[in-house]
């Protein structure tokens, strides 16, 4: 079956995830650690895919390779950043896809890290990634890559094209909530408006290093890379730029956003604390006349034999409020 095995990381003992031969003049075949460990260039094109949790993986980058020591602490490393730099005529490029493993968030990108020579290509994880995927399929078609140059990119190709949902979903999110932002102020908005620029931050991060990465090995010359390949390499860093400055343009919308939503939310405030100062100014008064007229001392006037003196001091009171209400329209407090 043609076909790349996925099992649990904890299964995976040998730490061989895929390996894929194609002889010359045939088809790309599935072969296990005893081919790998016994090729030779004049077997065929080689792919190698490691589980880097797996000592036996880790023994093969170190003792049966032959890569430079220097390249082997690269594949082997697990903090890692994009980028991409020639070794004699093989190239180590470190990328990073999205996550779109199962309960994954998609900016909690994935590291692979690659070493392309002639004939062979040697990629490396720790987590799976679903362009590994993506290619072991295209193998098993008939639009199978030939050459080294045509597998990295491929590979390459498919990182890229994983992107591009996730950027898409951001932009879309993006515009739902310029739409929400005019008509709402809730809470839920800004959690999702929060989400949104973290993860473009985290996102933009990795992909301005990965476009680096892929400008920079325009500038290079490897063996292996023809005319008609490095133009399609061109392609895919004009892509990862786009997406660039997608993010960018995401992540300044969601700026402008946010400064309306707080502008909005702070006009609000003002209002209700407008109202509630118009209200104080009116009743402060009331309420001082309306404490003193209560104090239960002999003497007051009307506390004996005026019935109408309670009338009185209600109209009283009612002519206090009608000159406030003309001192604060005059002084244009109240407003048009």
């Amino acid at each position: 079956m043609n076909t790349c095995y996925y099992v649990r990381m904890s299964d995976e003992t040998d730490g061989l995830v895929c390996a894929r031969l194609l002889p010359v003049g045939m088809a790309w075949k599935q072969i296990g650690w005893s081919e790998v460990e016994s090729w030779t260039p004049d077997a065929g094109l080689l792919w190698v895919h490691l589980d880097l949790t797996s000592a036996v993986a880790r023994r093969y980058l170190e003792n049966t390779s032959k890569i430079d020591a220097m390249c082997q602490d690269a594949l082997i490393a697990q903090e890692t950043r994009p980028r991409a730099f020639s070794h004699d005529d093989g190239l180590l490029a470190i990328f990073r896809g999205v996550n779109l493993n199962p309960g994954a968030d998609p900016e909690d990108m994935v590291s692979i890290r690659l070493w392309v020579d002639g004939n062979r290509i040697i990629s490396t994880r720790y987590r799976r990634l679903m362009a590994v995927q993506d290619l072991v399929e295209r193998l098993a078609s008939a639009s199978a890559p030939k050459t080294t140059g045509d597998l990295f990119l491929q590979l390459t190709s498919f990182l890229v094209d994983r992107m591009s949902t996730v950027i898409e979903g951001l932009t879309d999110k993006i515009d739902e909530l310029e739409t929400e932002v005019i008509d709402t102020q809730s809470r839920d908005l800004r959690q999702s408006l929060t989400a949104v620029r973290q993860q473009t931050i985290v996102l933009r991060r990795y992909l301005s290093l990965q476009r680096d990465a892929l400008s920079r090995l325009q500038t290079e010359e490897f063996s292996w890379l023809d005319r008609r390949q490095k133009a399609q390499l061109r392609e895919l860093t004009d892509r990862v730029i786009r997406y660039v400055e997608d993010l960018d343009a995401v992540r300044e919308r969601a700026a402008i956003i946010h400064d309306e939503l707080r502008n909005s939310l702070s006009e609000k405030i003002n209002q209700n604390m407008y109202l509630l100062t118009i209200v104080s100014a009116i009743m402060l008064p009331l309420g001082f006349f309306t404490g003193l007229f209560g104090i239960n001392v002999d003497g007051m006037p009307g506390t004996t034999n005026a019935p109408w003196a309670f009338g009185a001091v209600c109209a009283l009171l009612g002519i206090v409020v009608l000159i406030e209400i003309l001192i604060l329209r005059r002084l244009k407090w109240l407003g048009k």
